[in-house]
């Protein structure tokens, strides 16, 4: 039976796709990552706390998480190529309606709209990632996952240097990155497009599928989802409140506090592309192993340790604990190849469900015992990575043709 690694299936990625959809994802997540950027501005202009911070943060998740399984099933079976431009439309009044935010209910509807835009984003642009891959699938999505770590990692130093100094207001900038990259989501729905008619003209492709039984691939998918938890769990302490650590713990300023939290942003960005290189070749299995596990050493010690040993760490944790994320999507797309925009859709809902849950789970937390005492308690989590071992190893998986979709 044949294998998805062999030689033969090892074309080159469409790379000028690639690169498009790298940049659109960095758009998108650059609005994303604004929300969590502004909030010590917002906790001080509006009185709020922590419990508070998290609820703006589930709000966010939540309408990013919810629908994103929904739109991948659908467009699994009606594909649309252009749904991104319509989701970054809802993003783009999303940070309109954030500039101009007046109370605490109106920023949960801005945040809202932001995260509904989010949901529709990334079904599709993930799947034009896969399809345009050739043979090296984790690769693709590693560049498509380092375009929106980038963005992510930006939106700190955008926000210290445009609104911090300038006022609320100043979020407006960001409403006019969205209707840039309007240009580039055309571009890419174009050749979505045009991909579409010529696989519609040409005899269909068989699509392999595991030799596993279903029980064997249900149980791998709820690991690969554990894995997430603990991920994303953790990665909600430090986008959400590393701000606010570093500024109680090391009395920072909120600009300096903004420069630590690029640090791990871009490490986070860094560390998604090296995963992604390195899982076409060594396999995603022992990737998604190292990343989660290999990460608790630093993750345990980062509470006891200095200001410029917390930079160092920061830096370590965001490299490793960020290098399995593409390894955990192809992972599951090649358990479940039939259904890639569900699959999509599913992982990166999830991925922002636990972050928001995380995040009001660890605000309420810290409104009751500290901010220091929270990051002791998830210093703990990447230890859950040990269930990775139970994982097949798909480099000695089989697989088997099924004619059609």
């Amino acid at each position: 039976m044949p294998s998805i690694f062999s030689s033969n299936n090892l074309q080159k990625p469409t790379y000028s796709l690639l690169f498009a959809v790298c940049v659109a994802h960095l758009f998108n997540d650059l609005l994303q990552s604004v929300i969590p950027a502004i909030y010590p501005r917002l906790e001080d202009k509006y009185d709020l706390n922590m419990a508070q911070i998290g609820v703006i943060t589930l709000c966010f998740q939540l309408s990013a998480s919810i629908f994103q399984p929904v739109v991948g099933a659908y467009t699994d079976k009606h594909p649309k190529p252009y749904s991104q431009m319509i989701g970054m439309l809802f993003s783009t009044a999303g940070m309109i309606s954030l500039a101009y935010a007046a109370n605490y209910e109106w920023i949960l509807i801005s945040v809202i709209l932001v995260g509904i835009g989010s949901s529709i984003f990334h079904p599709e642009s993930s799947r034009v990632a896969y399809m345009s891959a050739g043979g090296r699938r984790s690769f693709a999505q590693a560049m498509f996952q380092i375009g929106g770590n980038t963005g992510a990692a930006l939106a700190p130093l955008l926000i210290a240097w445009i609104v911090i100094p300038n006022g609320q207001q100043y979020i407006l900038w960001f409403a006019v990155v969205a209707l840039c990259s309007q240009v580039i989501l055309g571009y890419i729905g174009r050749w979505y497009s045009r991909h579409l008619k010529n696989l519609q003209s040409k005899p269909k492709k068989a699509i392999l599928l595991p030799d596993l039984s279903a029980a064997r691939i249900n149980w791998s998918v709820v690991i690969l989802l554990l894995l997430i938890f603990s991920k994303y769990f953790y990665t909600a302490s430090i986008t959400s409140y590393f701000q606010f650590y570093t500024i109680d713990r090391f009395g920072l300023t909120e600009v300096q506090a903004q420069v630590y939290l690029f640090y791990f942003l871009i490490a986070v960005a860094v560390g998604s592309l090296v995963g992604g290189l390195l899982g076409d070749y060594v396999g995603r299995k022992y990737i998604i192993w190292f990343s989660v596990l290999g990460a608790a050493p630093f993750t345990l010690l980062l509470p006891y340790v200095d200001l410029f040993w917390t930079g160092v760490l920061i830096v370590i944790i965001g490299l490793i604990i960020s290098s399995a994320f593409a390894a955990i999507l192809v992972f599951a797309q090649e358990l479940l190849p039939r259904k890639l925009g569900m699959i999509s859709g599913l992982f990166y809902g999830f991925a922002f469900g636990m972050g928001g849950l995380g995040s009001a789970f660890l605000g309420w937390w810290a409104d009751q015992t500290s901010i220091d005492f929270i990051y002791h308690v998830c210093s703990y989590l990447p230890l859950m990575g040990i269930v990775a071992y139970f994982l097949p190893d798909m480099k000695k998986v089989t697989f088997r043709p099924l004619d059609g979709n």
